[in-house]
């Protein structure tokens, strides 16, 4: 039996009680929320494993809420599988930029969901046990140090001459991501599937927002992600002659 907690989040109470009996079949626990209000609440005292979040709520919505979780230490680790109304890849896109980590589009099957619910608890098991890759990268217990940038993978800080740097959920991951193979060129598809998992169906122009968000912020690191034209994008290896 599945010990996981599963928070829901939905206006519409047919869709908690449909998304409710499903998970809790599987074994899972479950805490529901009717507002966004509530979401954050319950998210912040009681630390679910995973987050099903309706994007379209009442007061602050689904956007908001994530935006809200992922800027919270306590809650930033917690995945969030976005439902969606309208389908539209610009609130898809801006969820996945806030840190969502997957979403589905209403209407929904009950069993596909539970199967991406199962998935993105896998790799939350699957990442932690890979932190010894990190190793390769990290300093000083869980640090990257770039020159006068330094980035704090446990705490999702990054500082550039000690003045910290505001960057959302997948900009962090994909600085992350290039930083630790300074040289290697990535396409944009797998790019998408380091930071967000595989099977994803947003479309790669996504990446180019991410790249183009985060190299505003890096200052004088921006030149750092370098474009490969027909390929994708490197972190610059300066070491390199």
């Amino acid at each position: 039996m599945a010990k996981e907690i599963i928070l829901i989040v939905d206006d519409e109470e047919d869709i908690i009680e449909l998304v409710r009996y499903n998970l809790e079949k599987e074994g899972y626990s479950t805490l529901s929320a009717f507002t966004g209000e509530d979401a954050l609440q319950l998210a912040i005292n009681l630390q679910p494993t995973l987050i099903v979040l309706d994007l379209m709520l009442p007061g602050i919505n689904g956007l908001e809420v994530t935006k809200i979780l992922k800027a919270t230490g306590s809650t930033s680790h917690i995945p969030i599988v976005m439902l969606t109304a309208k389908g539209e890849e610009s609130d898809i896109v801006t969820g996945l930029e806030l840190g969502a980590n997957d979403y589905m589009s209403k209407p929904f099957s009950p069993r596909e969901l539970v199967a991406r619910v199962k998935a993105n608890l896998r790799r939350v098991v699957s990442s932690q046990s890979e932190s010894g890759v990190a190793k390769e990268f990290e300093h000083g217990g869980g640090y990257t140090i770039l020159g006068d940038m330094v980035i704090d993978h446990g705490r999702h800080i990054v500082k550039i001459a000690n003045n910290p740097v505001d960057l959302t959920y997948s900009e962090f991951e994909l600085l992350v991501f290039l930083s630790a193979k300074k040289g290697w060129v990535f396409t944009r598809g797998q790019i998408m599937d380091a930071i967000h998992g595989d099977n994803y169906a947003v479309t790669e122009r996504s990446v180019d927002v991410i790249v183009a968000g985060l190299r505003k912020k890096l200052g004088e690191f921006a030149h750092s992600i370098e474009t490969v034209r027909g390929v994708g994008y490197r972190f610059k290896d300066d070491s390199r002659n």
